[in-house]
Parts: structure tokens; C-alpha cells; sequence
């Protein structure tokens, strides 16, 4: 069956890896790695997966975590700067550390902070943190974050990224249900041009998007 990338709707998809659940696929134009839609799941089970979810701003640990893309993007920002976080979860906590370094913030989750009144504002800088990966219409999704942002705006995101098949096949990644699109550097790249965006790699899983 042909199957359409969600990232960049080329139909050149080929068969990349299959596990004792789900099958997987490679984009031959922008590599992006995918689970046809057939093993992704209902809404209701994927809302009970997020809600074992125990971040917080009280944890100094996932605060440690989320500093890999906090660190670098914050040296790129002017002062003042306002931003969005996109699929914040049931505990914003990046919001929270840009907000106590000056940032006036937003936050929007499908299902913790679905007011989509949000995503008709503009906005300096946008970021979403293990979000990507969860993403049925990533390309969709991401142009119209992009659109929100001005010249010289900046998107950063934070996901793990494909190496390897042979290392995918390993991959603790992958074996998260809620985990259906999976981008590698040659991904991000696709991206960022597509968008009329630079692209950065910083930190470990930290891709960070400029609009040109």
C-alpha cells in the first residue's frame, strides 16, 4: 500500500524497519521515518499515556533536561522576547524558565491547553520540546508554526533523531506508542529549507530554526 510522508507528502516511502507492533517507514526526499496511520493510536489512549506523564517545575532534573534547548536559544533571544510553547503537557515547565529569565510566554496543548486562540498570535520564538515525534501532520503542523514567526524568528525543537537503521531497530525511542515520526539531521535540513529557514544542531536532540 502506498503510504504519503507526513512531513513532506512525497509518495517515494519504502519499508524501513518493522517490530513485533507497528510497521515503519523511510521518505526517500526527506527521510523522515514514520508509522503509517493505521498503528497510530486513538485519541483516548493517547491521552492516558500523556497523563502518567509526572513533569514539573519543582523537578530540578527535568529542568537539567529541558536546559539543553533552553541554554542555547535563550543566548540567541533579545531581551523581552515573547514565545510560544507548543505542546506544552500536563506540567509547562520551559514556559516557566523563560518566563523567570524575562520571556513573556504562551502555552498551547491539544489536550492540557487546547485554547487555539494562541495560535493566531505571532510570536518571537516558538519551541516544542519531545513534541515532533508525536506530530500525524508534521509538515502541516510545523509551517504553521513557522508562519507565526518574524524574520529572524527562531523554532526550536527538541526530539531524538534517527542514526542509523541499524541503531533504530535498538531504539528505545521507538517503543513509546505515542512516538510516530522520527527526524534525522538530512530531516531537519528538508525542513529548514522548505520553510526558508536556517538550521543549528547545539545540543544533543536540539534543532534550532531560523527564519530567514
Amino acid at each position: 500500500m502506498m503510504q504519503t510522508c507526513p512531513l513532506c507528502a512525497s509518495r517515494d516511502t519504502r519499508h524501513y524497519h518493522r517490530d513485533a507492533r507497528r510497521d515503519y517507514r523511510q521518505c526517500a526526499r526527506c527521510e523522515l521515518v514514520f508509522v503509517p496511520p493505521a498503528s497510530r493510536l486513538a485519541p483516548a489512549a493517547e491521552r492516558a499515556v500523556y497523563d502518567q506523564h509526572r513533569n514539573s517545575p519543582d523537578d530540578p532534573g527535568y529542568r537539567r533536561f529541558l536546559s539543553r534547548l533552553f541554554d542555547p536559544l535563550r543566548e540567541r533571544l533579545a531581551p523581552g522576547a515573547r514565545g510560544l510553547d507548543f505542546g506544552a503537557g500536563p506540567g509547562p515547565t520551559l514556559s516557566v524558565m523563560f518566563e523567570e529569565a524575562g520571556h513573556p510566554m504562551a502555552i498551547y496543548d491539544p489536550f492540557y491547553a487546547p485554547d487555539r486562540a494562541v495560535l493566531e498570535r505571532r510570536y518571537d520564538f516558538i519551541t516544542a520540546t519531545e513534541v515532533v515525534e508525536h506530530l500525524f501532520e508534521p509538515g502541516r503542523e510545523l509551517e504553521r508554526l513557522a508562519a507565526m514567526l518574524p524574520a529572524g524568528g527562531w523554532l526550536g525543537l527538541m526530539t531524538k533523531r534517527v542514526a542509523s537503521r541499524e541503531a533504530f531497530a535498538g531504539w528505545h525511542y521507538i517503543l513509546d506508542p505515542t512516538h510516530v515520526v522520527f527526524f534525522s539531521e538530512a530531516s531537519f535540513a528538508w525542513l529548514a529549507g522548505h520553510l526558508g529557514m536556517s538550521v543549528e544542531f547545539p545540543a544533543a536532540d536540539v534543532a534550532l530554526l531560523q527564519k530567514r
